[in-house]
């Protein structure tokens, strides 16, 4: 029976748009370190430590409670890496991914502006090399930009330090030549798919990596959920400390983020930079 999964790590990736048996099987057989299954809601399901090569997964068991990830807290502080924050703080740390500018981002800030919220927002080179006006604004406005690499390429293939790095460092420089200053060594994997080597290379380059724990199918801009669907996966999903995944792309998200804020605001949730998560 085909599920539809609710947690996106990136711009496309096939596992999180369907789950089948065959699907489960053939990646079982590429990496038998990580086991997956569907959860009858249809989310992704993890059950493993820190995978040899992965994608970022979830499990959720229990409205409003933090989500297990396929790689726990501990595991992945070794490598400066997070996805969640404490669970007795009701606080969110808002992320978004950006690919590339469709007219939604300018909405998005508008919205974290009404809020006094500050975001971070991981960008690839072409959003920089196309967008430089809306980079300024977002550091203008106090938000964080972070490094989502520079082509958006599958990086738990990288095995060489220099290629890991160079993606790293075209994308830090373009932000440079923007903005005059030194970008944030803030890393998110594209598509959440990592590996161990991969988190070690960022540690070495004193990069954080940062994955998720609260996201939803949004990434699809000819398939955009509605409102309701939106407010659906986001609401009940939301959990004390959660990293929140959402993408510039979506017009879903430009059109709620006011709404969707204040329905946060109203379950009790406040905002904070990334740079809390790992100073708190």
């Amino acid at each position: 029976m085909k599920q539809q999964l609710t947690l996106p790590g990136g711009i496309l990736h096939f596992s999180r748009r369907k789950c089948t048996l065959a699907a489960s099987a053939l990646f079982l057989s590429l990496c038998t370190v990580f086991t997956i299954a569907c959860s009858a809601d249809g989310t992704k399901t993890a059950n493993a430590s820190v995978a040899k090569c992965t994608d970022w997964g979830l499990s959720f068991k229990t409205a409003g409670e933090q989500p297990v990830g396929n790689a726990s807290k501990e595991e992945l502080l070794q490598y400066n890496a997070y996805y969640m924050g404490k669970a007795d703080q009701k606080v969110l740390y808002l992320t978004f991914d950006c690919g590339y500018e469709n007219g939604n981002t300018g909405k998005i800030l508008d919205a974290l502006k009404k809020h006094n919220a500050k975001a971070t927002f991981f960008v690839v080179g072409h959003f920089l090399n196309t967008a430089p006006d809306l980079v300024k604004r977002m550091v203008k406005e106090g938000h964080t930009v972070g490094n989502h690499t520079f082509h958006h390429p599958d990086m738990s293939k990288i095995g060489d330090l220099a290629a890991f790095q160079k993606e790293l460092d075209d994308t830090a420089a373009k932000y440079r030549e923007i903005v005059g200053s030194e970008m944030p060594k803030y890393y998110r994997p594209p598509q959440g798919k990592y590996s161990v080597e991969n988190l070690k290379m960022a540690n070495e380059l004193q990069y954080k990596t940062f994955f998720w724990s609260l996201a939803y199918v949004d990434w699809n801009k000819d398939q955009q959920p509605s409102a309701e669907e939106a407010f659906s996966k986001l609401c009940t999903r939301v959990h004390p400390g959660a990293v929140v995944l959402l993408h510039n792309t979506s017009s879903t998200n430009g059109e709620i983020m006011d709404e969707l804020l204040s329905k946060w605001e109203a379950m009790g949730y406040s905002f904070r930079p990334l740079e809390a998560l790992f100073k708190a």
